[in-house]
């Protein structure tokens, strides 16, 4: 299968609407992307997603044949392995290696927008942001705690992650520096009191050292 991948690169910050790769299938090898939906009228912005390497889009558009609405945005410099959707469209029906794989992962997105909808119609702005950093929780072996995949992110890409806006973001993360719950350092998000955060949460567990949870 490897063979019939393409080698692609996209540079930091190119933004590409799902119908202009309707026919492709990508893989992201490095780098982060974002799924995003904007309301032209408003000119809100929601993100669906935050995809990393080992993840591909659009899913729905490999099932359906029919482009997602909404526009994908390179967060860093990507490099990506392509093909036609008309031959991994070929590999579900015909290769249970790759369905072994590619089912869970499609599983693991359906749960993702559960997690998002849930948040909106349920959660305050501050539960929503504690969530978002307990999605995306990793401990190092020597127990501390660290989110890489959002941690350089600016506060407006934060706030289209829980359906928010950069300045309730930002006033919620001042509450938490000062409350000692945090640390701030250009930009970088430092957890100080793990357990105060997760105490905002309903339904998540720290993980294990050397696991994402």
């Amino acid at each position: 299968m490897l063979e019939r991948f393409h080698l692609e690169h996209w540079d930091k910050k190119r933004s590409v609407p799902f119908e202009q790769i309707r026919d492709r299938f990508h893989i992201i090898v490095s780098g982060r992307v974002r799924v995003e939906r904007i309301n032209e009228d408003t000119g809100r912005t929601i993100t669906l997603f935050l995809l990393s390497p080992g993840d591909i889009f659009d899913v729905l558009q490999l099932l359906t044949n029919s482009p997602c609405e909404g526009v994908l945005i390179a967060i860093d410099d990507l490099e990506l392995l392509t093909i036609s959707t008309t031959q991994a469209r070929q590999w579900i029906g015909s290769h249970s290696e790759f369905n072994l794989s590619f089912l869970p992962y499609l599983g693991q997105q359906i749960r993702t927008l559960a997690h998002l909808s849930g948040d909106l119609a349920l959660h305050d702005t501050e539960t929503r942001l504690a969530h978002l950093i307990m999605r995306h929780l990793d401990r190092k072996k020597d127990g501390h705690f660290h989110i890489p995949l959002i941690n350089n992110l600016s506060h407006e890409v934060l706030a289209s992650l829980i359906g928010s806006v950069r300045a309730v973001v930002n006033r919620h993360l001042q509450h938490w520096r000062k409350r000692g719950l945090i640390r701030l350092n250009h930009g970088h998000i430092h957890i100080e009191k793990i357990e105060t955060l997760l105490n905002r949460t309903d339904h998540y567990q720290l993980p294990k050292p050397g696991n994402k949870k």
